[in-house]
């Protein structure tokens, strides 16, 4: 279900897209939170966002996605802005290998500025190259196993597979969270009956 991100909400979740230069990820952004496609897309400068509500298991969920720039000058720049993310995207192009092999140290950057808890899901995007592949499905598959992400392969381009990259994400990063309140909150509940029975216990005294 499309949202155009104005709507009230029950969660607010962030979502960062990472990886190299020119593999698609404002293109990822733009069709999944405008359902548009721009073939003369300029790599982003700095950090974009755009957002979209989702229903999911009867919530609202509004999610931030933010476009990070994938070249080197910004990556000071893009640093702060993986503090707070619940999820991410590691995008590479299936026509291009090196962007591949990046991948790793894209995840090791994620993981030391972002929450331990952080959804990863590792997109091979332009999958509509399919002449020009670079990357075997397999062999991301087992990475992406190896280090423990979902992944999928995309096509910003036609659309295939964008809307289930997302959904993957923001459906098991809520699942996370939810769990998180529900075991904080019998800590929270245990804390009020306690200072209740204090309370009556004072008053008693009195």
């Amino acid at each position: 279900m499309m949202g155009s991100g104005n709507e009230p909400y029950d969660f607010l979740y962030k979502v960062v897209l990472t990886g190299d230069s020119g593999v698609g990820k404002s293109c990822l952004l733009s069709r999944f939170t405008r359902d548009e496609f721009d073939a003369e897309s300029k790599s982003t400068i700095g950090v974009e966002f755009a957002t979209r509500t989702m229903n999911i298991a009867g919530k609202a969920i509004k999610v931030q996605v933010w476009d990070t720039a994938g070249q080197e000058r910004y990556r000071a720049i893009t640093n702060a802005y993986y503090r707070g993310a619940c999820g991410a995207l590691i995008t590479y192009d299936i026509s291009k290998l090196k962007t591949f092999i990046n991948v790793e140290r894209w995840l090791n950057e994620l993981r030391e500025h972002a929450d331990p808890d952080i959804v990863v899901i590792m997109v091979g995007n332009k999958s509509d190259l399919k002449h020009l592949r670079a990357v075997n499905t397999e062999d991301a598959q087992e990475f992406a196993d190896q280090h423990k992400m979902l992944f999928i392969e995309t096509s910003a381009l036609d659309c295939t597979n964008v809307e289930d990259a997302f959904n993957l994400t923001i459906r098991k990063l809520h699942e996370i969270q939810q769990s998180k309140i529900k075991t904080q909150v019998p800590h929270i509940i245990e804390k009020v009956d306690i200072q209740k029975k204090e309370n009556a216990k004072g008053k008693q005294c009195c």
